[in-house]
Formats: C-alpha cells, structure tokens, sequence
C-alpha cells in the first residue's frame, strides 16, 4: 500500500478553481477500489491519500490522471509500505495484504 502526500504548488484560488474536477477523479478511485483514505493537510498545504496495495507505476499512472497533476497545481511525495499489524476496523484490509505475500 502506499502513502500519497500530495504538496501544493500553486495559490489556493487555483486550486479551488479545480477542486470540483479532483474530487470526481478521486470518487472514481474509490469507486474502483483503489482508495482508502483521503483528506486535506492541516494546515492546508497539500493532502494525502492512502491506496490499496498496487504496483508502484500502476499508482504513478493514476496519479498523472489527477486534473491538479494535470494542471501542475501540485506534486506528489509517494511512500511505499507493508502493513503488518492493523486496527480491528482494517483487518480485512489487513487479509488482503497478507494474501499478497
């Protein structure tokens, strides 16, 4: 799975003006089962986005889809992980890591 801070490089006006196009890219991606978490920074500099486990190039090339990656209103800081132990609300997540393996 995968870790997805998303950093702000444009003014705040831009990125509202293209807030309405992101959010329906990121309802496809949970739509598809490829999201499991997402929400703004606090402070509002950026946001993050937690992923399914996937293949690294296969996150890359849905990230390039994002209308904000598009429009160069922000960058993307990607870490991978494996999780290993998880809450009791997440274990069947946690199932389907370990049947990866």
């Amino acid at each position: 799975m995968f870790i997805v801070l998303l950093k702000y490089v444009a003014p705040l006006e831009q990125i509202d003006y293209a807030l309405p196009d992101h959010r329906e890219w990121v309802e496809k991606q949970y739509e598809r089962g490829y999201f499991l978490a997402s929400g703004r920074q606090v402070p509002r500099v950026g946001g993050v986005i937690i992923t399914r486990p996937m293949p690294r190039g296969k996150l890359e090339a849905l990230l390039a889809t994002d209308p904000w990656a598009s429009q160069n209103l922000v960058k993307y800081e990607i870490t991978e992980f494996e999780a290993t132990r998880t809450a009791p609300e997440l274990v069947k997540l946690n199932e389907a890591v370990a049947l990866q393996h």
